[in-house]
């Protein structure tokens, strides 16, 4: 690891060490989502939350849960985000965030329990077979609370147009964020576990929002039990393989691999299954995987407002993008060749900077 954007110590002398990490052009933005997370037990104390989950059935967590004041990252680590979002220097060419897990909650439960113990005790789905009676959970122990938290740190990576990597949920998937719209910010794979005792699951009642025909039916936009967008494109749940032990591979354990393509600025997302080697002929990843996107799928999606276009006379130069009303950086990148049309998200004046050069004033129209 490198040395800490800021090794300050917490409280009680606790030692931190979020920082970036550069390796082949890729710089990778290490934060601790755990450290500085609000506890959810003393900040909702109506809801009476025990290990994470809600034990009060009047509580809704995606209309009472977002507390004034709760954290996930904290302001140092957003602080760091947004600098480091901003920093292209060293012919660095993409941007991913890596932490302990995904800032949303993709599992669901059977309706009515109060708590996570029930999973190990579930049984597993044969293939094909689609289990009923779950709903949206809400596990203060993930990512999706607290709901602002969760958005300021979305938001901070989608100024660096990054991928989120993750992992802890025990359960694999590959979502794309939402902030103020759906898929308006970037996307995100969290890897499952290599060995798992606690099976989570998404099987919601019903199909996402927009799904596709042809895709599974726990696709497409979601609100989590927390209320954060959400458009889930693959999960990996639970299924009986068929392959021993049946115990091991049953419960959809596995890893990730992410490519980053530095030739097209593409990044391929796959889940696979542990037992499979994926250099061998004919190996296949989860259904649902690969999954290809772009870089400026990381937050550009539906940036539906254009600026004009900007050209360098140096190849691949840093372009950044900066709202006059406000002085926010909207995002920065290094773009492949000469040329950029940047897109944003609404109408108003921009500043666009090209390496050293700075344009003022333009105005954004909507395409």
């Amino acid at each position: 690891m490198p040395d800490p954007y800021d090794p300050t110590p917490v409280q009680q002398g606790i030692t931190v060490y979020y920082c970036p990490l550069v390796v082949g052009g890729v710089s990778f933005a290490i934060v601790e989502d755990r450290k500085w997370k609000s506890s959810p037990t003393p900040t909702l104390p109506l809801a009476r939350i025990v290990n994470g989950w809600a034990q009060n059935p009047a509580y809704n967590a995606a209309r009472d849960g977002d507390a004034p004041g709760a954290q996930l990252l904290g302001p140092r680590q957003i602080d760091f985000l947004n600098h480091w979002a901003a920093d292209w220097s060293g012919g660095v060419w993409m941007k991913a965030v890596i932490s302990q897990t995904i800032f949303a909650d993709v599992v669901t439960i059977p309706k009515g329990a109060r708590n996570d113990n029930i999973f190990p005790k579930l049984p597993i789905p044969q293939p094909g077979e689609y289990p009923k009676g779950d709903v949206l959970a809400a596990d203060h122990d993930s990512g999706g609370w607290p709901q602002s938290g969760r958005n300021a740190a979305v938001r901070a990576m989608r100024r660096g147009l990054a991928i989120h990597i993750s992992g802890d949920q025990h359960l694999g998937s590959t979502v794309q964020y939402g902030l103020d719209e759906f898929d308006d910010a970037g996307w995100s794979i969290c890897v499952p576990a290599v060995s798992n005792i606690f099976p989570r699951r998404f099987w919601p009642p019903e199909p996402g929002r927009n799904w596709k025909p042809g895709s599974p039916r726990y696709t497409g936009e979601y609100f989590d039990g927390f209320g954060n967008r959400i458009t889930v494109h693959a999960v990996s749940n639970p299924t009986v393989t068929g392959v021993e032990p049946a115990l091991l591979t049953n419960r959809a354990t596995g890893y990730g691999i992410v490519v980053f393509h530095r030739a097209t600025r593409k990044i391929t997302m796959a889940i696979w299954p542990r037992w499979i080697d994926p250099s061998q002929p004919g190996a296949k990843p989860f259904a649902g995987w690969p999954i290809t996107i772009d870089q400026l799928d990381n937050g550009l999606t539906t940036a539906h407002w254009a600026l004009d276009p900007v050209t360098s006379t140096t190849p691949d130069p840093v372009v950044q993008v900066v709202d006059e009303a406000t002085g926010e950086v909207v995002y920065t990148l290094r773009i492949k060749g000469t040329a950029f049309t940047p897109r944003v998200f609404k109408a108003g004046t921009y500043t666009v900077k090209v390496n050293d050069k700075s344009y003022p004033g333009r105005q954004a129209r909507k395409l």
